[in-house]
């Protein structure tokens, strides 16, 4: 049995309540709290509703429609929280919106991935479903990506993501502190590599996951800011930027392919 929450009850972790949202039935989710108005503006008409933890809220607009934008902050566990909360607040889809480490040669700084699916190198997957169960998106909101993309002429990807706990081992990363990864997780990104993923990241498979048990429609794309097939470091302010400025116009987009097919 599914619980909705009273309109006026303030959730514990992401600080407001259903009645906030204004009949809001889809949400944004980047990671960064800091992206999280420039992303709300970029929409339509912003309003803030509030910042508690990692949980930074802005409602948008696109058209007449309500949209909420809320930060989760990094790995699966406070996507899974804010999720958790979204769902018994009424929201019906969720789009992650993020930045993310390309693994093959042809994946270019700035480009937008789409992930249709993630390998599952987290935990909190694992407290969802089983192991044997897949990290998939709404093949809709895939779709919608996929065609806001082509629409703006955006370079993108759509593939599959490994999405790991750790930005460092889990992501065979050699730069930490003391450079140690576990034998393990040696020589794994050629092997995603040559099983076609196209990028590591840190949330869709725990977002993937937790949102097909909710009964929530969820995509994930992500802008390029590094890739690992040259370097292991994160690209300077400028690609960041592009990267941001590319993603924003996709989501948009494709919010309104969905909105308009009352998806």
């Amino acid at each position: 049995m599914k619980k909705l929450t009273a309109p006026d009850e303030i959730l514990y972790h992401v600080g407001f309540s259903a009645s906030s949202l204004k009949g809001a039935k889809w949400a944004l989710l980047p990671g960064d709290p800091g992206r999280v108005e420039g992303l709300a503006n970029a929409c339509g008409q912003a309003e803030f509703i509030g910042c508690h933890r990692e949980y930074t809220s802005w409602l948008t607009s696109i058209g007449c429609e309500r949209v909420l934008v809320c930060s989760t902050g990094m790995g699966g566990p406070s996507v899974a929280i804010c999720l958790e909360e979204l769902a018994c607040m009424g929201i019906e889809g969720v789009i992650r919106v993020g930045t993310t480490g390309g693994i093959q040669e042809k994946i270019n700084f700035g480009d937008v991935i789409i992930n249709k699916a993630a390998v599952r190198l987290d935990g909190t997957s694992h407290h969802y479903a089983p192991e044997s169960f897949p990290a998939v998106a709404s093949f809709t909101v895939t779709e919608a990506l996929m065609q806001a993309a082509l629409e703006l002429q955006i370079p993108h990807h759509v593939g599959i993501s490994v999405s790991s706990d750790t930005f460092w081992p889990g992501q065979e990363r050699y730069d930490s502190f003391t450079g140690y990864v576990r034998k393990a997780f040696q020589g794994t990104m050629k092997e995603w590599q040559v099983l076609g993923a196209l990028n590591y990241e840190m949330e869709t498979a725990a977002l993937f996951v937790a949102a097909q048990c909710m009964g929530i429609k969820a995509g994930s794309v992500c802008g390029v800011i590094a890739r690992r097939t040259e370097s292991e470091q994160v690209a300077p302010a400028d690609i960041y930027k592009l990267a941001e400025e590319r993603f924003q116009k996709v989501v948009y987009r494709a919010l309104q392919i969905l909105l308009k097919a009352g998806v």
